[in-house]
């Protein structure tokens, strides 16, 4: 078939062309690289911008009542695989969530194969990626999810130039840049190359990449603070599951004798204060434990915040406390933390505003980030999955606190999506997470510290942070990206629509 006739063929409304019998290799090969595509221990970053150039293929050479169920079927299948390889805990939520996400990330296609053809050539450049941006949006602003999965941003974790990006788009520029290549190829691929059309591309993706490049070549202002995340030791932590045993619920807790539960959570609370004062005194004047850290029995949360109040003014440091608290009436649990200056006073409480859904059964907070001044910059904090909701921590903060208690599976890749809050918004993140991984990155998304709670006995991990933010676009627009993203989604169907009917 010649260009000319292919050109005829994608214009003329109501015709499809047809099908191409090696569009299932196509899909084979899309769905694959999909799999190694959704920020799992497994992925390959490159893979993230291939999948859609085959998926598209696919689509575009058959007709859509074949083609369509299968693309939802691989997105499917990526989200399972996704689940296994971080080791999620594959409830009833957990599925029912990934298959209403997988639904939403297949729309782009289904807009691509039954608009595009009818449409001008810019329209069916631009329509695909506006719509993948759009989609994450969406997912991210409705899911109870949040940004956990079905975002590409976190795939180019390696590629920090690039994720500048999304200082100034948030995390759907990126996107946008990924389904963009992809109709740039499939136009090649259908017609030849055209130099206007891969030369706009091209310029574009390298101006990105430069001003990416220049971003991280500028220092960041302002000094540092020595900061310390604690979780507690990994001898002290086998104990107490040994004593608590598979009982080891909130109501499970709650139900049993507090003098058979009370000495192991007493032990684990003097190790973290034994180690945040030895922090103290090797300079940190930052300290803050890993979610969940301490657990407390709601007759013995006066007594213990009377502690952590004792060590922030006896050690002069700002000290945030977790902690998992038991309460006699259901839901029987709060995940909490309090944040003491360095008189002793408490500064704020927070609960969790995010709990999991699934796997976490108490309610969650009010979703107000608390921020305080302070003589190392403005400081606020989030509670592990709330890091993964990128509105939650729009703030206006210089340094995020993130507690978090994660699992091997999951955790570099959950601290990985962490750090582009910081890029996101320009301030420092400080993620201490047990069972995971550890550490600081600055308000450019470089790692400063890290540390795998796997391979150390010991958690204590020192990070010297920058006290002073730096002014990104996208902290102070929000996601005005995305929302134009989505008005060109809607405009462009709009008007390919009413070509089509004239």
């Amino acid at each position: 078939m010649s260009t000319e006739q292919l050109e005829r063929q994608r214009v003329a409304p109501g015709r499809d062309p047809a099908p191409d019998r090696r569009r299932w290799v196509w899909l084979g090969v899309g769905a694959v690289l999909w799999l190694f595509a959704v920020h799992g221990r497994f992925d390959v970053p490159v893979a993230a911008w291939l999948f859609p150039v085959f998926l598209l293929r696919f689509t575009r050479a058959g007709r859509p009542a074949a083609a369509l169920p299968a693309v939802w079927l691989a997105s499917v299948a990526a989200g399972v695989f996704w689940a296994v390889e971080t080791a999620v805990p594959m409830t009833a939520t957990t599925l029912v969530g990934l298959v209403a996400l997988s639904t939403v990330t297949a729309l782009p296609y289904a807009l691509d194969r039954l608009v595009a053809p009818r449409a001008r050539r810019v329209t069916a450049l631009l329509l695909f990626p506006a719509a993948v941006a759009a989609t994450e949006f969406l997912m991210t602003a409705i899911s109870p999810f949040g940004a956990a999965y079905g975002v590409l941003a976190p795939t180019q974790h390696g590629s920090l130039a690039l994720l500048q990006l999304t200082g100034v788009t948030g995390l759907y520029g990126v996107a946008f840049l990924v389904g963009w290549g992809a109709t740039v190829a499939n136009d090649v691929w259908e017609r030849s190359v055209d130099r206007r059309v891969v030369g706009a591309y091209g310029l574009v993706l390298a101006l990105v990449l430069i001003g990416g490049g220049a971003v991280l070549a500028t220092p960041a202002p302002g000094g540092t603070v020595r900061v310390a995340g604690i979780s507690p030791d990994t001898a002290v932590t086998e104990e107490l599951r040994d004593l608590i045993g598979e009982e080891f619920t909130p109501r499970g807790v709650v139900d049993r004798d507090p003098a058979q539960v009370r000495p192991a959570f007493e032990e684990v609370t003097a190790n973290l204060f034994a180690r945040t004062r030895e922090a103290a005194r090797a300079g940190a004047e930052i300290v803050l434990w890993s979610e969940q850290a301490a657990n407390v029995l709601a007759a013995d949360e006066e007594a213990f915040l009377a502690e952590a109040s004792r060590t922030a003014r006896e050690e002069r440091v700002y000290l945030q406390v977790a902690v998992y608290l038991y309460l006699p009436q259901a839901p029987h649990a709060a995940n909490r933390t309090h944040l003491f200056d360095p008189t002793g006073t408490r500064v704020w409480t927070y609960d969790k505003a995010r709990p999991i859904p699934g796997l976490e059964g108490y309610p969650g907070g009010d979703g107000v980030v608390p921020v305080v001044d302070t003589p190392h910059g403005r400081l606020a904090t989030l509670t592990c999955f709330d890091a993964d909701f990128p509105a939650l921590a729009r703030v206006d903060a210089d340094i995020l606190l993130v507690p978090a208690r994660d699992w091997a599976e999951v955790g570099a890749v959950h601290s990985q999506k962490a750090a582009l809050r910081a890029v996101e918004n320009g301030y420092s993140v400080v993620r201490q997470a047990e069972f995971g991984t550890s550490g600081a990155v600055d308000q450019r998304g470089r790692v400063l510290t890290a540390h795998d709670h796997a391979r150390s006995d010991t958690h204590v991990v020192h990070s010297d942070v920058p006290t002073r933010r730096v002014t990104t676009v996208h902290g102070v627009v929000g996601d005005l990206f995305a929302w134009l993203c989505t008005a060109a989604t809607v405009l462009m169907a709009g008007l390919a629509r009413r070509r089509s009917r004239t």
